[in-house]
């Protein structure tokens, strides 16, 4: 099994949406699952509440991820509850992504089972400085 396929493995692990004790508070309709550039598998559920003060899964695991010091990640993927669905970070997860480390600009986000696409590809127009 390749690093991509682990990863996809994780994340359909732990999917799977689920009501919480307020209605229309749900959690884990998102999953996300990333490995860093030492190997290390991080993985987190989305949490979505009516005010808005929720975070997505790629959250959970960057905070997972930071929790151990490390930075830098290689790939990353998140799957959407809904026939186990292949998605992309949203806009807020790809500038968490970068700005936590600048050299995720490179990381592999999986966007299916066979392909991957850099973060700078779905981040082009960077509005910060970095070196």
């Amino acid at each position: 099994m390749n690093t991509q396929q682990k990863l996809i493995q994780t994340a359909q692990k732990l999917v799977g949406k689920f009501p919480l004790k307020i209605a229309d508070n749900t959690a884990g309709g998102v999953a996300a699952a990333l490995i860093t550039a030492k190997g290390n598998i991080y993985s987190g559920i989305c949490l979505n509440t009516n005010c808005s003060i929720g975070f997505c899964a790629e959250t959970a695991a960057v905070a997972e991820m930071l929790k151990n010091h490390e930075t830098l990640i290689d790939y990353i993927v998140a799957i959407h509850y809904r026939h186990n669905q292949i998605i992309t970070p949203c806009g807020r997860c790809r500038e968490l992504l970068f700005q936590i480390n600048p050299e995720n600009i490179n990381t592999r986000i999986i966007t299916s089972e066979t392909e991957t696409l850099p973060l700078r590809e779905l981040l082009p127009c960077i509005w910060m400085e970095h070196t």
